[in-house]
């Protein structure tokens, strides 16, 4: 399947009884992870959960707060735990934050026990879907562009070692959601 025709509602049926492992989505904030997810969940009639909302669930605070509070080592590890125990539950589709999958045990958990989706985007792109809400702890600091270009420099490798890429558009989320299904068939 390496056309850009959608797919059928029997072959993405056939793709989805396939999965014997959670999808996790990656990528950098705004590729739309989350929203992407739920449409590809939907599509797959599979559960989505956002790790993110699980993480602030389970600390009953905001990341940013969380953040603020204890910082970034602190965070990394409770979303480590978070990822491990949606894995375990067999969630259909996970979104992780930006930075999950550049911390080493858990890119190591993803990798042997789900299927690593990374979506990319282009940064100007990311800059104007970033800008819309004032919730990402990493992007307060100085100009949205350069801290996003950093952290694609930076993330690129760990990112890069998912065994399927996507190339988000700015376009429907369905599509998007499309083009995983067919890479995710190709990988079966």
């Amino acid at each position: 399947m390496t056309t850009n025709t959608p797919l059928n509602q029997s072959e993405i049926a056939e793709v989805s009884a396939r999965l014997k492992r959670p999808i996790v989505l990656i990528g950098l904030m705004g590729v739309g992870k989350s929203t992407v997810g739920r449409r590809l969940a939907s599509m797959l009639k599979r559960e989505f959960v956002d790790a993110d909302e699980e993480i602030e669930k389970a600390a009953q605070r905001s990341i940013p707060e969380i953040f603020d509070e204890h910082g970034e080592g602190y965070f990394r590890d409770g979303e480590r735990r978070v990822i491990a125990r949606l894995i375990e539950e067999e969630t259909g589709v996970i979104a992780t934050g930006g930075g999950a999958f550049v911390d080493d045990e858990t890119r190591a958990l993803i990798l042997e026990r789900a299927i690593g989706v990374w979506i990319d985007c282009d940064i100007d792109t990311l800059v104007e879907r970033t800008s819309r809400r004032n919730t990402r702890p990493l992007l307060r600091g100085g100009d949205p562009k350069t801290i996003l270009t950093d952290l694609m420099n930076a993330r690129r490798e760990f990112y890069a070692s998912a065994p399927i890429r996507v190339e988000s558009q700015d376009g429907p989320h369905a599509d998007t959601a499309h083009a995983i299904i067919k890479a995710i068939d190709e990988w079966l």
